[in-house]
């Protein structure tokens, strides 16, 4: 599924869907948010948390890498791998701590993980298209990652 990104509002609106998504989820999730520097994984994130009712602010975990919040009755971690120099610091992050099945991950940059991750559900590739704005495609990647895809009702931004 691909859906066009072509301002600030349609990233937003993109992750009201996914929030809503969540809130009637029953399990946990883990997301990789994959893109370039600026592409939107940390608006996208922003928008998600603010729909499942965080009102404080919501910025790009680079330096503590692993931020939680506590939303929607579950926790939900935004993790920022991009400085992750090597997959073996994530013993000193705590997520080995997360329930995958319970909690919800949002990675981004979560190739410099490795396997040293959960298993990601879904892949979400968020991309630059000339002077269009951006697209978000959603790659499920476990059949609980196609199950949630599958719940993301489609709309007029659909490519």
């Amino acid at each position: 599924m691909t859906v066009a990104l072509p301002d600030p509002a349609a990233t937003d609106a993109f992750g009201r869907r996914i929030a809503d998504a969540l809130a009637a989820w029953s399990g946990g999730l883990v997301v990789s948010l994959a893109g370039e520097l600026g592409a939107g994984k940390t608006a996208l994130t922003r928008a998600v948390l603010a729909t499942l009712g965080e009102s404080g602010p919501v910025v790009s975990p680079s330096y503590t890498l692993v931020e939680p919040y506590t939303v929607a009755g579950r926790t939900l971690y935004h993790v920022d791998l991009y400085r992750l120099a090597d997959p073996a610091e994530l013993d000193f992050l705590g997520l080995r701590d997360v329930d995958p099945g319970r909690d919800w991950l949002l990675i981004e940059w979560a190739d410099n993980g490795g396997d040293e991750l959960p298993a990601i559900d879904i892949r979400i590739d968020l991309a630059y298209r000339d002077d269009q704005g951006r697209t978000a495609s959603t790659h499920a990647l476990t059949e609980r990652g196609g199950v949630f895809v599958d719940t993301l009702a489609p709309s007029d931004s659909m490519l």
